[in-house]
C-alpha cells in the first residue's frame, strides 16, 4: 500500500494561490478554469489545477473531505484521476444557485466527457468522497459525514490499467474564484466489496 505523501505530489496547472501542509490543502481557484472534452458543448477545457500522486497499486480506496464556499455557476472541487487531457475522471459538487447544487461525476475516455449528476441542497458546503480502484475499474462514493458512503457510479478508464495519477482538484469555469479546502486525505485497502 502507498501513502498520499505530499512530498511525492505534483501539480498540473498549478494555481496562483494555494497552501499545502500535512493537515490540509487550500486552493483558491482562478477564473475560467475547467476540465471538459468535446461532448455536447463542443469545447475542450484542460486548464484546471490538480495536485496528483502516481501509483501502480491495483487495489485501494482514496478518501478525502472537501469544504468549500463556492458561489458562482459551476464552481467545483473534488477528487480526480488525470492520465492526460483525453482520459480522466472527476467527482465534485458543482454550484448552480442558492437553492440547489449538482453532485456529480465526469468520466472522459478517448477525448469525450460524460456528466452524471443528482441535485442536492444548496446549503451543503462539506462533502466526503471515496474513490476505489480494482485494476482499471473504479467506484466513486460520497458521504455527508465521512462514515456512511453511498455509491455514485462505477466506471472504467480505458487508460487506467497501469500507473494512474490520483488526487484533488478545484476550478471555476466562469469568471469567479472561491476557496476549496481538502483534508482527511487517506489511502486504505480497497473498501469496494465484490457482491
Amino acid at each position: 500500500m502507498f501513502n498520499f505523501d505530499l512530498s511525492n505530489c505534483f501539480w498540473i496547472n498549478e494555481p496562483k494561490n494555494h497552501e499545502v501542509n500535512k493537515d490540509k490543502i487550500i486552493i483558491t481557484t482562478d477564473p475560467n478554469t475547467d476540465f471538459w472534452q468535446r461532448t455536447y458543448y463542443g469545447f475542450r477545457n484542460d486548464n484546471a489545477p490538480a495536485l496528483l500522486i502516481k501509483t501502480e497499486e491495483k487495489y485501494f480506496s482514496f478518501t478525502i473531505r472537501t469544504d468549500f464556499n463556492s458561489k458562482k455557476l459551476f464552481d467545483q472541487c473534488g477528487v480526480i484521476i488525470y492520465q492526460n487531457s483525453d482520459n480522466w475522471f472527476k467527482a465534485s459538487i458543482e454550484y448552480e444557485n442558492d437553492e440547489y447544487q449538482r453532485l456529480g461525476s465526469v468520466v472522459t475516455n478517448n477525448g469525450y466527457s460524460d456528466w452524471a449528476t443528482t441535485d442536492i441542497d444548496g446549503n451543503i458546503k462539506t462533502m466526503y468522497y471515496r474513490l476505489s480502484r480494482r485494476e482499471s475499474d473504479f467506484c466513486i462514493e460520497n458521504s455527508y459525514d465521512g462514515k456512511v458512503f453511498k455509491q455514485m457510479r462505477i466506471f472504467h478508464l480505458f487508460e487506467g490499467s497501469k500507473e494512474i495519477n490520483i488526487g484533488i482538484y478545484a476550478c471555476s469555469p466562469s469568471y469567479s474564484s472561491f476557496e476549496a479546502v481538502f483534508s482527511e486525505l487517506t489511502i486504505s485497502e480497497c473498501l469496494w466489496e465484490r457482491e
